[in-house]
């Protein structure tokens, strides 16, 4: 095909794209996808359906924020089961008069597709809507994700340079987008002599230049198993999109102008919505306006239309399987192998960051230059290919501020392995068990690490879809991110190594002694109370900046728990506080962060509080905590038992803190 051919059909693209375009403000938005889990539904006439409708009306009103292509409305009580919070979001390079239209469109729509859902997402190529009854605005949210793949793919001797240029055009859009006010970009670059690589990215602009950031590059992760080789593709989630084409898919005018700095902070007057016959007029005029060119386009084109039309339309005739949740399956989270190797220098020991009883922990670089966590689990596991792949596909629903969120895996032969975001300040034990780093930890920021912990428990523990027990809390397991917030680790190991997490007990432990309540590391007995024994040597940990190990045979006492019991009992609970934070801590936090951690300890598990009850204790100074019952007792007893009887074998003896892997109680 010549140059001059080339040229005229990039020409006739460009014109054909603006007589659809002028076409589409009189036709209705173009339908993507929507997700609305059935997991929370409403009743007719409920609170819930009154208060979501003032929403929809809100934000579909004349005064909604049409030029800013965002807007978010929110109605119902504070603390409220039946309160609704609710968001749209326009394309950036859509005029106002089509936000305001699609909007409109996708209020009636969303009803019909999901009428009894708390929770819903409608997808439009020209505007989102997003509603649910738990807060959403300037929450960064990556799933659930849809993916829409170009079928044309690039030919073979293009595949290299393709898969170079693309990922570095996303980067740089994104990082463009992100730092925009209202986190909208477009960009194009050089392919090939004649052809140019189009590019749009766009967040919701509630969200931080960071957060931003980090969800356009999350999602330009999923370029390999979405739109591999395609010449078109898009990711759309919640809180971010991107999108490219190999032709002008967007309006570069709008988009310019959209991207340019505002010329005055005064507010544009609000739209008013035509009336149905204003309406009617107005779109028999756009129709009659352009049907002539329409005409003679088609006429004068013909197949050559024809064909770019239907390559147009490629782009939304595949989408990836979604799950009852809307996420895609464990395939949209497979990284390849050589992609894991390249990370990390093919596990090179400088990258390493660390081991414990489920492998080893490499830092890695992925192409899109962000910074990861490689989990290379032992060979421990029992669990096939399938199985391995559903567990972590459970994990990675699992979204909270104060859990380390698992980004993805890779399963290639006996190689298992988990991708997690990178948390910079390493883990809990790192800071808590030096005598110099642990001065970093004042009081303030071990009682927000204690609560953020509690809160990431509770989660696992009652707020996610499935309770999770994690089963090995320890300090090692905590990490720390930037700001020193507690993010736990590890929460989805016990069900990733096969261990049925579904039975009252369990022929093979995993867990850390010290941290392990008696009835788990005894009888292999759990429950969530063994994660709130846990999490009671935990606070006490951060309290005395002592490891439970250290105090094994000192003084005759056999651990932490035995230690503190004993000054408690003599009323000298302020003998514990770590000496580091001596005269500078709250007197009544700690005596009652002591008085919580007793009553998590306590030997039968169903006097222990729930998760739910401890952040209650800790956050209200009114309510009367029950009088804690000795602890520890147990565990001491069967230490200074000689008898090697069958119960007392199934107690593993070592004193440090190395994971416990498996262990044959009797």
């Amino acid at each position: 095909m010549s140059s001059c051919f080339k040229s005229s059909v990039s020409l006739i693209s460009i014109f054909f794209f603006m007589i659809l375009k002028a076409v589409s403000s009189a036709t209705n938005p173009i339908y993507l996808y929507h997700i609305c889990p059935n997991t929370t539904t409403y009743s007719r006439n409920s609170t819930y359906l009154t208060n979501l409708r003032t929403v929809l009306s809100s934000l579909s009103s004349p005064n909604a924020a049409y030029a800013s292509r965002f807007d978010n409305a929110t109605a119902g009580e504070e603390n409220d089961n039946n309160r609704v919070y609710g968001v749209f979001l326009c394309r950036g390079d859509v005029s106002a008069e089509i936000c305001r239209d699609c909007l409109a469109f996708a209020v009636n729509e969303t009803l019909y597709r999901c009428p009894r859902e708390k929770v819903a997402v409608i997808w439009y190529d020209e505007c989102m809507l997003r509603y649910s009854n738990q807060s959403i605005v300037g929450q960064m949210r990556i799933r659930p994700a849809v993916f829409l793949t170009n079928k044309q793919n690039i030919t073979e001797n293009q595949v290299s340079r393709f898969n170079e240029s693309l990922p570095a055009l996303l980067i740089d859009v994104a990082v463009k987008a992100a730092s925009s006010s209202r986190k909208f970009a477009t960009e194009k670059a050089n392919f090939t002599v004649f052809q140019t690589i189009y590019s749009l990215v766009q967040c919701t602009p509630d969200l931080t230049n960071q957060d931003c950031e980090s969800c356009l590059r999350q999602a330009i992760n999923w370029l390999p198993r979405c739109c591999d080789r395609s010449v078109g593709g898009r990711v759309i989630a919640p809180s971010c999109s991107f999108r490219y084409e190999l032709y002008p898919f967007y309006n570069e005018t709008i988009a310019e102008a959209t991207m340019a700095p505002p010329l005055s902070t005064v507010a544009a007057p609000p739209l008013k919505l035509p009336s149905e016959e204003g309406k009617s007029k107005s779109s028999t005029v756009k129709v009659t306006a352009v049907a002539v060119p329409v005409s003679v386009c088609v006429l004068l084109l013909g197949a050559m239309c024809w064909l770019l039309a239907k390559r147009r339309n490629k782009l939304s005739a595949e989408t990836e399987d979604l799950d009852e949740d809307g996420i895609t399956s464990t395939e949209t989270l497979q990284f390849q192998f050589s992609a894991i190797e390249a990370a990390t220098n093919k596990f090179s020991e400088s990258n390493k960051l660390g081991h414990g009883g489920f492998g080893e922990v490499y830092k890695g670089q992925l192409i899109t230059g962000e910074t990861v966590a490689i989990k290379r689990l032992s060979q421990g596991s029992t669990q096939g290919a399938e199985e391995f792949k559903n567990e972590v596909d459970v994990v990675a629903k699992l979204q909270h501020r104060n859990l380390a969120k698992l980004l993805g895996y890779c399963l290639d032969g006996e190689e298992k392995i988990l991708v997690y975001e990178f948390v910079p300040n390493k883990s809990l034990d790192y800071f808590l068990f030096d005598n110099e780093k642990r001065r970093i930890l004042d009081w303030q920021r071990r009682y927000k690490i204690i609560e953020g912990i509690a809160r990431g428990i509770l989660y696992l523990h009652r707020d996610s879809r499935l309770t999770i027990i994690h089963r090995d809390l320890k300090a090692s397991n905590i990490l720390l991110d930037a700001d020193m917030n507690p993010k736990i680790s590890d929460f989805g190991m016990a069900r990733i190594f096969g261990v049925d997490q579904t039975q009252a007990n369990t022929q093979r432990i995993v867990g850390t002694y010290g941290y392990m309540s008696p009835e788990y590391a005894i009888h292999g007995q759990y429950s969530v109370k063994s994660d709130v024994y846990s999490f009671g040597v935990l606070i006490l940990e951060l309290i005395t900046g002592r490891k439970n190990s250290s105090f094994y045979e000192e003084d005759g006492l056999v651990d932490l728990v035995t230690y503190v019991w004993k000054l408690w009992v003599e009323n000298s609970p302020l003998e514990l506080v770590d000496e580091t934070m001596r005269g500078n801590f709250q007197t009544n936090e700690v005596i009652r962060c002591i008085h919580i951690a007793l009553l998590c300890v306590q030997d039968d598990s169903s006097e222990r509080p729930s998760m739910d009850n401890i952040l209650v204790m800790m956050n209200s100074f009114t309510v009367t905590l029950p009088i804690p019952k000795r602890s520890g007792f147990l565990l001491q007893n069967m230490r200074d038992s000689k008898d090697q009887s069958a119960t007392s074998k199934s107690l593993p003896l070592s004193v440090d803190d190395s994971s416990i892997t498996i262990v044959h109680p009797r």
